[in-house]
């Protein structure tokens, strides 16, 4: 079989020799390919933080992306005979798209009423453009000086991934903590416009009729206005778009590290009437209601305690002191550990009056021992360093399928919870409604079971479970939020009603 001859390329006219031409084409690949993984990962955190489930949300945006990338490519073999134009189109069109992409999923989230459509589309969008630069780029390069293809693929290749690897560490490392979801794409997206029309209005200029320059001059001119003009307002954006989310009472709103909080409703029960009822929001789910808190937060925590010994305690998250407040109320408590990965909840709870009421300061109690580290890291390494065993252990998670790590609801830690507890040890935790979340409910049940440790339910709807280590005998179950575990006296004054 004779292969088809190649095509003749035109040689491109360049204001610099070939190879620094094509240092300056591999070097807009390298930018443009981070600005890409950045808009990618974007996705993938908003999309966590607005609709849940990150490992379905990254499943969604890759899958989606890739497909499209596949589109994209197809798409620009129509482009290649206009090849500057279209890579300048192309990198105007991705900066604005995926430069907006977080401000434009919050607008879905708050005046659609949902996102997941909206991730879908921005997705395919992104992922067609990013597919359509490389057919673009290779004919580029090629115009500059012919070479084997396999060999200019390479390169680009080379200069995609490397520029991947730096915007996939710039992400969480650099612009999140510096600019924030918001304005961290935006001026993603400044840089990628940039990147792309810089390469073609110079380097490639000799190629554009004066007319096409001004056009694509005047495309990426609205496109850099539009997303300055952007990170100007990214503020009362946040503002409107809380307020249609979480109402007009919004007290507290904080961006950590990890996850944003947010407080709603009155600091007192004087007025709630007024300004409504105390509402904590994490990524905006509601983590505590005023009204029920310390109902919801006793049920949690008493069964475990009055069951046996319980002088030293670990509490995993549990960062706005509710579940230490009930903790504390037994005057035999001698030392509480609380491993909450987030201190912004520490800080939230320490300082806000509201959450403090509910608290009654319990953080601030000499007995306890904040920790600021991924809890499941944090017991395994207690565990394999032979420390002190607990008598009682209570995770304030939210239940499986809401917010939090999935490794922490996992037979891994689970296992580790019951290697961290005494023999006459006990855990608590939620599992999710059992009539609501049947499956998640049986789930936790089972993998406790997995993990050697005998669990029982109790507190009705409620979906709480008291789990012994299986080295003793079974711990009684408790019905409609009644025990047969014997009742304890000894309330710390502080701590009390």
């Amino acid at each position: 079989m004779i292969d088809r001859p190649q095509p003749y390329v035109e040689s491109a006219r360049l204001p610099v020799p070939a190879g620094l031409g094509r240092g300056f084409v591999l070097a807009s690949v390298f930018v443009c390919a981070a600005c890409g993984l950045v808009y990618e990962l974007e996705l993938v955190a908003v999309a966590s933080s607005l609709v849940g489930d990150s490992v379905t949300q990254a499943s969604v945006v890759l899958s989606v992306m890739v497909f499209a990338m596949g589109v994209g490519s197809l798409l620009a073999k129509r482009l290649r005979c206009h090849a500057a134009a279209g890579f300048g189109y192309v990198e105007a069109l991705l900066a604005l798209v995926g430069g907006s992409s977080a401000m434009t999923l919050y607008a879905s989230f708050a005046w659609l009423g949902g996102a997941r459509v909206m991730l879908v589309l921005i997705s395919f969008t992104i992922g067609a453009l990013i597919g359509a630069e490389m057919p673009l780029l290779m004919t580029l390069i090629q115009r500059i000086r012919e070479q084997d293809p396999g060999g200019a693929l390479a390169d680009l290749f080379a200069a995609d991934y490397v520029g991947a690897l730096v915007g996939g560490l710039t992400f969480p490392f650099l612009l999140l903590p510096l600019a924030g979801e918001l304005t961290g794409g935006l001026l993603t997206g400044v840089v990628n416009a940039l990147a792309g029309g810089l390469v073609v209005q110079w380097l490639f200029r000799h190629d554009l009729r004066w007319r096409a320059r001004l056009r694509l001059l005047a495309a990426n001119g609205c496109v850099l206005l539009l997303l300055l003009v952007g990170t100007a307002f990214v503020g009362p954006f946040e503002r409107t778009a809380r307020q249609a989310v979480y109402g007009d009472d919004v007290r507290v709103a904080v961006h950590t590290d990890h996850q944003d909080l947010v407080l709603t409703g009155g600091a007192t029960r004087e007025e709630w009437p007024a300004a409504g009822e105390l509402r904590l929001f994490q990524n905006g789910r509601l983590a505590l209601r005023g009204g029920d808190a310390r109902a919801v937060h006793r049920a949690l925590v008493r069964p475990a305690m009055v069951g046996g010994p319980h002088t030293r305690v670990l509490i995993v998250g549990g960062g706005d002191g509710l579940a230490l407040r009930e903790v504390l109320r037994f005057r035999d408590v001698r030392a509480v550990t609380v491993v909450e990965r987030d201190p912004g909840v520490v800080r939230l709870a320490r300082r806000d009056p509201g959450l403090r009421a509910l608290n009654r300061g319990a953080l601030e109690d000499p007995r306890v021992r904040l920790v600021h580290a991924d809890p499941f890291d944090w017991l395994r390494d207690r565990v394999r360093g032979n420390a002190v065993r607990f008598d009682v252990m209570i995770s304030a998670l939210a239940a499986p399928g809401g917010a939090g790590s999935p490794k922490l609801y996992s037979q891994e830690f689970y296992g580790l919870s019951a290697r961290g507890l005494g023999d006459e040890g006990r855990l608590a935790l939620r599992a999710g409604s059992p009539a609501g979340r049947a499956r998640d409910f049986w789930t936790v049940h089972a993998t406790l079971r997995a993990a050697g440790l005998r669990p029982c339910p109790y507190a009705g709807e409620r979906g709480f479970v008291l789990a012994r280590p299986a080295r003793p005998a079974p711990p009684t179950c408790l019905r409609e939020g009644r025990t047969s575990l014997p009742p304890s006296t000894l309330m710390h004054p502080r701590y009390a009603e």
